[in-house]
């Protein structure tokens, strides 16, 4: 009966080297992305890490305020999707007088965290990933 977000925003890594991380933890427990996410050789795994962390932290709150029972390993990423964030742009001198741009990428990233209840509601992430069937459910 929970739903907390957590973002970060203007985060030093490319938005493409962060997809890959959140991908593997989309729509699994908080606990387990927890676990996978320890373990992930890519550089961008910590700060999604602590974002997942955050985001359990959030419920915790959230859930105390509402005077409600939360079981952490209940708790499901139902939606985690990374942004392009600001790019810094600096120069690289070159042979002969010229320069290279160098684009440092920023990434902004968002992570919600459900109770399974929320999501077969609909609150949450949407089961079906094509929005015609789900058109043709409701006529």
């Amino acid at each position: 009966m929970v739903e907390s977000i957590a973002r970060v925003r203007h985060i030093r890594v490319t938005p493409q080297k962060a997809r890959r991380v959140v991908d593997l933890v989309r729509g699994k427990q908080a606990t387990e992305a927890l676990a996978i996410l320890k373990f992930a050789p890519q550089s961008a795994s910590e700060p999604v890490y602590k974002l997942v962390a955050a985001a359990i932290a959030n419920a915790r709150v959230k859930a105390d305020a509402e005077n409600s029972y939360l079981d952490e390993n209940d708790l499901v990423i139902a939606k985690a999707f990374v942004d392009e964030g600001t790019t810094l742009k600096r120069f690289q001198p070159r042979a002969q007088g010229r320069a290279f741009r160098i684009n440092k990428r920023t990434s902004h990233i968002t992570v919600v965290l459900a109770t399974p209840d929320l999501i077969e509601n609909g609150r949450g992430a949407r089961k079906t990933s094509t929005g015609s069937a789900q058109r043709k459910a409701s006529k």
